[in-house]
Parts: structure tokens; sequence; C-alpha cells
């Protein structure tokens, strides 16, 4: 499991160091500049912007130097957010957003275990057409679709619940609800798709024949394998749930990374846009790796793929 785990992290090195270079020169090519307004800055002051942010030099020396103090562990400061460093704004938005994502998770797994576990124990039968019918409406609705249409529901007609912020409890709802509820649909889908091949292995059938009640067959045998592909699409779906948040976050006006992250790029805030895609990217990898080793605690064998 050592040498699993070591060889997961050693392919993750390679990775950043591709999504920082990429991510540097994309956002070094976009048109516009973090000193660019509707107000023209005197040229004067601006090159000393530039000066002091190191925005004069060769592009590959502003490369090498972001490089160099990327290996210490500095983001650099914020260009529109004077007097902030890109972690500390990264420390302050990114909680909300980690709420988020764990409230949508928990509604996720809440809602799609039960009804793929259903769906499979009541195949072909009316129970399983209808949870099935609303789980692939769930994938087909995007979240910026269903987020307004909730808020028209549940705020507008119904006046249940407030459409915008994340101050309370009720304001959490909607948002983690827009987000849950998509994901339930793949996991839904996925959790019925394993458990229907779990339920057919002869180990099963072994355990019907011994007089193993439903409910045992199903608590103790069936949801270990029929588990697998939902715990492999736990990681990603977890990563997705919070980058997800970028869309959600603009909707609902939450305080969260991802806001900080699209009004970064619009102000071409580079160090910001860099900050907050490497460290997804990070949360993106040690996700993958936490449900890798799950995977490989389930099923030993995927530890030699």
């Amino acid at each position: 499991m050592v040498k699993f785990i070591l060889v997961r992290i050693l392919q993750a090195i390679p990775t950043l160091f591709l999504i920082a270079t990429l991510t540097f020169f994309m956002t070094r090519m976009a048109p516009g500049g973090p000193f660019d307004s509707e107000k023209n800055i005197p040229d004067e002051i601006k090159e000393k912007l530039e000066a002091h942010f190191g925005l004069d030099k060769p592009l590959h020396e502003q490369f090498i130097l972001y490089i160099n103090n990327l290996l210490q562990g500095d983001l650099g400061p914020s260009f529109k957010y004077m007097g902030w460093d890109v972690s500390e704004l990264i420390a302050k938005a990114f909680p909300v957003s980690a709420q988020l994502g764990i409230l949508s998770l928990c509604i996720a797994l809440l809602m799609g275990l039960p009804a793929g576990i259903i769906a499979a124990l009541r195949k072909n039968s009316s129970y399983d057409y209808f949870l099935m019918i609303s789980a692939m409406l769930g994938i087909c609705l995007p979240t910026f679709v269903l987020g307004p249409l909730l808020i028209l529901i549940f705020s507008s007609w119904l006046g249940w619940l407030p459409p915008l912020g994340w101050y309370s409890f009720s304001d959490m709802i909607l948002p983690s609800l827009t987000l849950g509820l998509f994901y339930a649909a793949y996991i839904a889908r996925l959790t019925r798709a394993g458990m229907l091949e779990t339920l057919n292995q002869d180990y099963i059938r072994t355990a019907r024949a011994k007089g193993a009640s439903p409910i045992r067959v199903v608590l103790c045998h069936a949801l270990k394998g029929g588990l697998l592909p939902v715990v492999t699409f736990l990681g990603p779906a977890f990563a997705g749930l919070i980058s997800g948040s970028f869309i959600i976050e603009s909707i609902f006006f939450i305080p969260g990374l991802g806001r900080f992250f699209v009004t970064a790029a619009f102000n071409r805030d580079y160090t910001m846009v860099l900050g907050t895609v490497l460290f997804y990217a990070c949360l993106i990898i040690i996700l993958n790796l936490v449900v890798d080793i799950i995977q490989a605690s389930l099923d030993p064998k995927s530890r030699g793929r």
C-alpha cells in the first residue's frame, strides 16, 4: 500500500508542474492586463505598478521567478486586492466553498444511494423506471438552469427560502440542493449498475441459499461490491462539487472561492487565477488519491492497475 501511495504522489508532481506552466502562459496570452480598467491609469503609474510586481521583465524570467516562489510556498500577492496575498484570500474563501461542497455531497449521497439500491432491487418495475427517469432528468438539467428554477419556485412563488446569501442555514438549502441533485442523479445510476452486477454474483446466490435475509444480503454482502463504482466516482465528484460551485456561487451570491476565481479571471489577476487553479488541482489530486486508497482496500486487485 505504501508503494501504491508513493507512485500516485510521484505521478502528481509533473502533473502540477504542467498545470502551472499551461495556466501561467495562458493567462499571459489573454488580452488585457491586471492594470487595465475603464479609467485610464497614467503611463508612469502603470509602469511603476508593473515594475513593482515584476511584470516588466521578460516572460521567461517571470515564469522562473513564479516557479521559484511557488516551490517556497509563496503564491504571490493579488494584483487587485491590494495588501492581500493569494494564499490569504484562498484561506478566507475556501471554507465557504468546502461547506457548500460537503452539504451538496451529503444531499447527493442521501438521495442517490437509496434510489440506486431500490432501483436495483426492483429491477424493471415501476419504481426502477421512475427513479431512473428522474435520474436522467437530473443529469440533463444543468445547474445554471436548476438553480434559478428552484429560486423561482421556493423563493418567489412559495416564499419558503431566501434566494441569495450565505449567512444562515436557510440560505444554504437552495445552493446545496442545486448542486446535490445534479450529482445524486449520477450516484443513483452508478449504484444501480454496481448493485445489479453484484447481485448476480455466485457468492450472493450462496448467501441466499444459506437462508440469509434480504436485508442481510444487501447490507452485508452486496453493498461492498455494489458501491465500488460510486467510490470511484466520489473523488472527481467532490472536486466537481467544489469547483462546480463557480456557477452556483455566482447565481446565489455566495462569498466562496469560486466567485474569487471568476472575478480574478475578468480582472486578469494573474496570481489569483494561478493560485486558485493550482489549489483546485492539488485538491483534485488528493481526493483522487484518497479514493484510490479506499478502492484498493475494498478491491485489492485494483492496486496493480
